[in-house]
């Protein structure tokens, strides 16, 4: 009879060995693109491995399917999403226009720190 291994153990013993495993939250799909098809995985689960500083990425479960190349949806980021007043405290922290604000919060996607980096150097 085979004893399974406590979670608990399995970490330490990971740890041990130089082995470390994170779990990725709220994946919704993974896709696998080759030259002849795509791989699509719906709903998996998907951990990170990490072995002497090399990441792998584990897939597990999930719905899959495949389809030929090109025939998923264009993959367009979404558009960053800030308010007016990021833009006036980004305008006013580096002495630019509001117009120079909401570019570079556009281009840093919305993060504010990138966005004054961005326009004070």
């Amino acid at each position: 009879m085979q004893r399974r291994m406590n979670p608990r153990e399995q970490k330490r013993m990971m740890q041990r060995m130089g082995m470390n495993m994170d779990n990725v939250d709220d994946v919704n799909q993974v896709i696998i693109r080759t030259a002849s098809k795509d791989i699509v995985i719906d709903e998996p689960e998907v951990a990170i491995l990490q072995v002497q500083g090399q990441k792998m990425y584990q897939v597990i479960g999930g719905q899959v399917s495949e389809q030929a190349p090109g025939k998923l949806a264009s993959l367009t980021p979404a558009k960053p999403v800030f308010t007016d007043e990021d833009v006036q405290l980004v305008a006013d922290q580096t002495g630019k226009s509001l117009e120079k604000a909401k570019d570079a919060l556009e281009e840093c996607n919305g993060d504010l720190a990138k966005a004054i980096l961005l326009l004070s150097s």
